[in-house]
This record gives structure tokens, sequence and C-alpha cells, in this order.
């Protein structure tokens, strides 16, 4: 039997078919655009169906929507994972374990089975998530900033002077930090501050375990970040969706 995996972002859902052990293409699309009928799709989109795992971090009525495209298409009933002190190899260690989100509690037990070594976990999406992992599964904490659209538009919204000065004009940007233009200025800073945070928690991990972990990126703003940090990096786009592959097998 099949298992459809669906991750259901703050913007966005991704979807998957894992067979037997191979884990299938992944599709996406913006959920705020998504009607009864694309749910539906999603839902029936695999076949020999024996069970639909979901990691979702957005509203109750998204959950619902997927979950009556389910009844509809008569697709087995969605199980949403939730986040455990200790899963698949993962120790979380927040003191109370369920305020860590289950998209980075899923992208680390991906990151741990795939790399088995200290990891760095990046999420960017609406925001930036950083996740610190040593070899052995432990989770050592994280830390949460805006991502850089975020960063973006929270600066511009709450400005005055900088909103009025970023409309219109050249475009300015350079591939440094340095940018010509108010625009290209607000979105370089914004830019490289979320990726000089990755460099400096991979440095503060190294003096932490005694090893450089690798920053593995995933989320839909991570190909454009990556390329700004400077510590080794990988980008896996599909890593909770990975994660969800083991937690079908094991969790």
């Amino acid at each position: 039997m099949n298992v459809l995996l669906v991750d259901i972002g703050n913007t966005r859902i991704k979807w998957a078919t894992l067979t037997d052990a191979d884990l299938g293409r992944a599709r996406a699309a913006s959920h705020a655009g998504l009607g009864p009928r694309d749910f539906e799709k999603i839902a029936g989109s695999a076949r020999n169906l024996g069970r639909i795992l979901v990691s979702s971090v957005a509203s109750p009525e998204i959950n619902d929507a997927l979950a009556l495209a389910a009844r509809r298409t008569e697709a087995p009933a969605p199980e949403f994972v939730a986040t455990r002190r200790r899963a698949c190899g993962v120790t979380v260690a927040y003191v109370e374990p369920w305020r860590l989100g289950v998209d980075r509690f899923l992208a680390m037990i991906g990151a741990h089975e795939r790399f088995g070594r200290p990891v760095c976990v990046v999420g960017v999406g609406t925001a930036m998530t950083i996740d610190l992992l040593d070899a052995d599964g432990r989770h050592r904490g994280g830390a949460i900033i805006p991502a850089p659209p975020l960063m973006v538009s929270s600066l511009l919204e709450g400005t005055s002077g900088i909103r009025q000065r970023a409309r219109g004009g050249t475009d300015g940007r350079g591939p440094a930090l340095f940018a010509r233009s108010t625009r290209a200025g607000v979105e370089q800073g914004a830019r490289f501050a979320a990726a000089t945070t990755v460099d400096r928690a991979v440095s503060e991990a190294r003096a932490l375990l005694g090893r450089t972990p690798r920053a593995v990126l995933t989320g839909g703003g991570a190909s454009g970040l990556q390329p700004l940090i400077r510590a080794s990096s990988i980008l896996v786009p599909d890593l909770v969706l990975q994660g969800l592959a083991v937690w079908a097998k094991r969790g």
C-alpha cells in the first residue's frame, strides 16, 4: 500500500507518494488559492493508498479542507503528525516539546536519517528556523528569525521614509551586500542578515560540539539564500517529506 505524504506550511503545500521505500517526486502549490477540488486532487493523487501522513503548521481550516477532501474521495483519513520528545532517532531539546513546530521536528528526522552527522537544519519559509542536531540525534536547541521577505515587508510597513524611497527607481542590485538603491539595500540587507545568522549558528555549534556541522537548507526560500552562506551547506527542498517518509516506516 502507498502512503501519501503532505507538508502544509504557512503559505505552501507540498505532497509526494511513498511507494515501498521510494519517495516520489514532490509537487507544490500555494494553499491560499486552492479550492475543494484542488484538495480532492491532492487527496486522490496516489493509487492503492493505505495512509495519508500530514505535517501541518497551517490553520485548522486548511487541515479541515484536506480531511474533507479525503472523505469525499474515499481516501484514508489524514493522520496529522505531532512533535514528540523522542521519535525516529531524534530527541527534542525543548522544555515543552509540543511547542516545537512539527515541520522542524520532521526536518530534523529527515536530516538525521540522511546524514547521520551534526547538522544545522535551516528552514527558509515565511520565518527562518535553525535547529542544531548532533550526531546522536540530540536536538541542542534552535533559533527563529523572519525570513528575508518578511524582514523586507516589516521594514517597509514599519517606516515612512524608507518605504517612500524604496518605491520605483532603478534596481541598484549587485552581487555583494552594498546596493545602489533603497529597495535593493533593504532586500540585500535582509538576505545577508539571514545568511550571516546561519554562519553564526554553524560557528557556535562548532564551539559547542567540537565538530563543524553541515548546514542543511530546506524551504521555498532556501535556494536564494544558499549562495550567500559561507559555511558548507546542502540544499534538500523536500526535507520535511523525507522526515515523513521515515515516520511512515518507524514512527
